[in-house]
């Protein structure tokens, strides 16, 4: 038996159980990790690694990929290896989604792993082990925190306070001109992005340069939860492609997010 799109409904029910017990693993260790002495270094310009990256990284490709060796891996820390993009399914996995924040003790951290089938997320699970947020969505089966059904909040209008991301980009926002409360920053753009669905946050943004580990989990936990993320001229992301690096993208439930995708194409960034 296979879903709408022609993935066996076995091999996602076998790949959803996996997905979820490899990470809620993967966070224990991280947790382990937590607030201890850590090996640390820089990569690319000013991108901190840590050995607990490595180490939760090492797990989850243990895992998913010893149980699924046909399948592709995209991982912020591991070596690209082009055969994914022959791939149909993909894992795309940031062990730790926060590295600063991790390393600074700070609560904001989480583990991000999605399967991508050709471009689209079917499968997510962002685990977030300090403040106990465990997200999962399958492609046409909704999105649970902890278990518990979600959905991104409607309506179209803004609190600021419940709209996270850059600075400038939820000023833009602001078209009254008057000062707003910004909500305070969330290191993790994974978890910024999917506390949108379960209403905790009305909005969420993502600065340039996200790459697809960033972003590809908490796609899906949107849009199962009856929300919407995409660049700000509303097409939706496509990932496990050569280029992995996206631009400004938003997320909302799915009145606000058309409103916000509204808003930007009568005032387009410079």
């Amino acid at each position: 038996m296979a879903d709408a799109d022609g993935l066996d409904a076995n091999v996602l029910t076998r790949d959803a159980a996996l997905l979820q017990d490899t990470v809620r693993e993967a966070g224990r260790l991280a947790q382990s990790m937590f607030r201890t002495e850590l090996k640390t270094w820089t990569k690319g310009a000013s991108s901190p690694v840590s050995e607990a990256d490595i180490a939760v990284n090492d797990l989850l490709e243990a895992r998913l990929r010893g149980a699924t060796p046909d399948y592709g891996w995209l991982s912020e820390e591991s070596a690209d290896d082009a055969t994914r993009l022959s791939r149909r399914l993909t894992w795309i996995v940031d062990p730790i989604d926060g590295t600063r924040n991790y390393l600074g003790g700070h609560d904001d951290w989480c583990v991000s792993v999605a399967l991508v089938e050709d471009a689209s997320p079917v499968l997510a699970a962002v685990f977030a082990p300090t403040s106990n947020e465990f997200f999962f969505a399958a492609r046409g089966q909704g999105t649970t925190l902890n278990g518990t059904p979600v959905r991104a909040s409607g309506g179209t209008a803004l609190d600021f306070a419940r709209v996270a991301g850059p600075k400038p980009m939820v000023e833009r926002l602001n078209t009254s001109g008057g000062d707003i409360k910004l909500h305070p920053r969330i290191g993790s753009l994974a978890l910024r992005l999917c506390r949108v669905a379960h209403g905790g946050l009305d909005a969420a943004f993502a600065g340039g340069n996200s790459h697809d580990w960033d972003l590809a989990a908490a796609d899906l936990i949107v849009q199962e939860a009856d929300g919407r993320m995409s660049d700000l001229s509303g097409d939706p992301i496509l990932y496990n492609r050569r280029e992995v690096t996206h631009g400004v993208l938003v997320a909302a439930g799915r009145d606000r997010h058309a409103s916000i995708v509204a808003h930007f194409r009568n005032r387009p960034l410079a």
